[in-house]
């Protein structure tokens, strides 16, 4: 992906952390056109997480950039499902 910048979510990303990371990565998406979230490393999360990315996605969509979930984890994912929002995650194979 040209011109991409990748943001790697952390390995946890819980309540404890998920204003940092939200004002982190609402910054990024805000700021820069196209952007991958790579959530590859995340490994304790609770629903937090997912307000996180949605928060990002929100960010992106304002400004008309291009943002893209890559890497969720499985659980994240089925927890996506169970609250009804896998279809608002632009995910990446």
């Amino acid at each position: 992906m040209k011109n991409t910048t990748v943001y790697q979510l952390p390995a946890q990303l819980t309540h404890a952390q998920a204003a940092t990371v939200a004002q982190q990565l609402g910054a990024l998406a805000r700021t820069q056109p196209s952007l991958l979230i790579d959530a590859s490393f995340l490994q304790q999360f609770d629903s937090s997480a997912l307000a996180v990315l949605l928060t990002g996605l929100r960010e992106a969509a304002q400004q008309q950039h291009a943002l893209t979930v890559s890497g969720l984890p499985a659980k994240a994912l089925a927890l996506a499902r169970v609250y009804g929002i896998q279809d608002l995650l632009e995910l990446q194979a």
